[in-house]
């Protein structure tokens, strides 16, 4: 399972429709939030994604639509009798920020809360997986994050295997693995019975920022990208004063990363009425676009099976 739930998809202040920046992945039953805007516990209970194992929060940057629901969480969780550590990764003043959200109320946590600042170019290992923090461009420090899983194991072929007189068992788990077996005097070599490795899936988060060459290339052939799409492109002044990204320029940037899909969030309040124009926008520049809407799910698929 790799699945991306939207629980606030609007840009900086929360709208009737929309609540501020939060966007949910379940990759195997781990819960992972990029960026955590207010209101957050609530929307988790709303679209009934729990909180239990929820690992880690990685945040974009300090504006406060981007953070202001983790006290809120934190106090939940811990009502909850949550014990086990919180990871909060973020850019410059995390470590400040923790401290002070451990500290706010009379309760005292049953759990740790770990800070940990990445700089562009950290990466978080995960074992199947990895978090990568990228450079974006907005008006103050921030990241975007790219979450990688590692390559698979290609496919077994068992008529090979049976006609190559392997017996079942043991033997095709070694073979599968990348091991050579040796059978009645004869090396059967693992590339004999079994293909390429597969590549894994991949997700793009921008957050908040002006287009910029570092998320194309981290987006490179990406199964999602997931990009600031706060503005219609006839507001293109406005969105280079604010730091924030046109549709239609999000849409380019998805273009030229040669990506499966790409959703746009961080939707202005001026649009929630309509979002036609900001769809209408992004589709002269890339296809197959969709304006995030609150409790949006994605289901990402192996692209090879």
């Amino acid at each position: 399972m790799l699945r991306v739930t939207f629980l606030g998809t609007s840009g900086s202040v929360p709208t009737p429709e929309r609540n501020t920046s939060t966007i949910l992945i379940n990759r195997k039953g781990e819960l992972i939030l990029f960026d955590c805007g207010e209101g957050a516990q609530q929307q988790m209970m709303r679209a009934k994604t729990g909180m239990g194992n929820l690992t880690s929060i990685f945040i974009t940057h300090f504006h406060a639509d981007h953070f202001l629901g983790i006290p809120g969480l934190i106090q939940t969780m811990n009502f909850n009798g949550r014990t086990k550590p919180l990871n909060i990764y973020g850019p410059y003043w995390v470590k400040e920020f923790a401290k002070i959200m451990a500290a706010l109320g009379f309760y005292k946590l049953k759990f740790d809360i770990k800070a940990i600042e990445l700089n562009p170019g950290d990466i978080v290992d995960r074992g199947e997986y990895h978090i990568e923090a990228i450079k974006t461009k907005h008006s103050i420090p921030s990241l975007g994050y790219v979450l990688t899983e590692k390559d698979r194991l290609g496919r077994f072929d068992r008529k090979k295997a049976n006609e190559l007189g392997i017996p079942e068992g043991p033997l095709f788990k070694r073979l599968h693995m990348g091991e050579d077996v040796k059978i009645n005097d004869r090396i059967i070599k693992s590339s004999e019975v079994v293909g390429p490795s597969r590549s894994g899936r991949k997700i793009v988060y921008s957050g908040d920022t002006r287009p910029c060459s570092e998320i194309i290339a981290a987006s490179s052939k990406a199964d999602l990208l997931i990009h600031d799409g706060t503005l219609a492109n006839d507001m293109i002044d406005w969105a280079k004063e604010s730091m924030h990204s046109t549709t239609g320029e999000a849409a380019s940037v998805a273009a030229q990363a040669n990506v499966d899909q790409l959703v746009l969030t961080h939707i202005s309040s001026r649009y929630s009425e309509n979002t036609d124009v900001l769809y209408n926008d992004a589709k002269h520049e890339f296809k197959n676009v969709t304006i995030a809407n609150e409790f949006m799910e994605i289901e990402i698929t192996y692209r090879d099976g």
